[in-house]
């Protein structure tokens, strides 16, 4: 498993859409075409924007589905965190992202 401690690209406050898009398409896509499943580790992240998330996931939904989640771990978020993660995440499995 291919683990991503998130405050080490963004410190406290997760909100550049361009370095979630830097590691999605770097780290995260890369590591599940291998067949790997991976972790993204928010210990450290106290809030995150919906726009990063949605940078961070959403292409990723689009592509593959709602059946990738089960090889994406989000570890160690508050609940700040993982209620913008479900709201990214049931947006796109609605469909209105397409």
């Amino acid at each position: 498993m291919k683990e991503i401690k998130i405050a080490a690209y963004t410190g406290t406050f997760a909100e550049n859409k361009d370095t979630a898009r830097d590691l999605r398409r770097d780290e995260i896509a890369p590591a599940l075409e291998k067949g790997e499943n991976v972790a993204l580790d928010f210990a450290g992240v106290e809030a995150a924007t919906q726009s990063f998330i949605h940078a961070l996931i959403s292409d990723l939904l689009r592509k593959r589905g709602s059946a990738i989640l089960d090889r994406i771990e989000f570890k160690s978020c508050n609940d700040t965190v993982r209620k913008i993660i479900t709201i990214v995440a049931d947006y796109m499995q609605e469909g209105a992202g397409s």
